[in-house]
């Protein structure tokens, strides 16, 4: 009589143990490394569009833009650094853009609002510690409510 070939319950059982201590110990470290893309996304989102709200301030201060009577030289609207606006020193009037685009906060979930509205904006009149929305955009932060995996919360960054 001759014997078949092949695995026994047991080694089957053994086999599937070990790949679900695998599995579940993968996890997290899989959580970690999204977290981490997000907040390099964060923090690059975050110094394009501060860069950005710099420039539009330094063309402001060098004449480039049309001043207004009340105005400190900061965007009404983030939306407006990829608008553009019309250059004072260019005879054709040509626009100035200070972004391509308005990145997405990358940890607000809500995809129903637009990039712009995806940001928390200061206005130059409101206190650092409690930044609040005015008549222009002098910062931006996060809305998200969690805190980063060095213990910060986003909206501090």
């Amino acid at each position: 009589m001759y014997r078949l070939r092949g695995f026994t319950l047991i080694e089957l059982l053994v086999t599937l143990a070990i790949l679900a201590v695998l599995a579940s110990m993968a996890a997290p470290v899989a959580q970690t490394v999204v977290q981490r893309r997000n907040e390099a996304a964060l923090r690059t989102a975050l110094h394009d569009i501060r860069k950005g709200l710099d420039a539009y301030k330094q063309a402001y201060d060098d004449g480039r833009i049309e001043k207004t009577l009340g105005s400190n030289g900061y965007p009404k609207t983030l939306e407006t650094l990829a608008e553009g606006v019309p250059d004072l020193r260019n005879p054709k009037r040509a626009k100035i853009y200070f972004m391509r685009r308005i990145p997405r906060d990358p940890m607000n979930p809500n995809m129903e609002v637009t990039e712009a509205q995806s940001w928390g904006k200061r206005s130059y009149a409101s206190e650092p510690d409690e930044p609040r929305e005015g008549e222009d955009v002098f910062d931006v932060y996060s809305t998200s409510e969690q805190a980063g995996l060095n213990g910060v919360p986003y909206k501090k960054w």
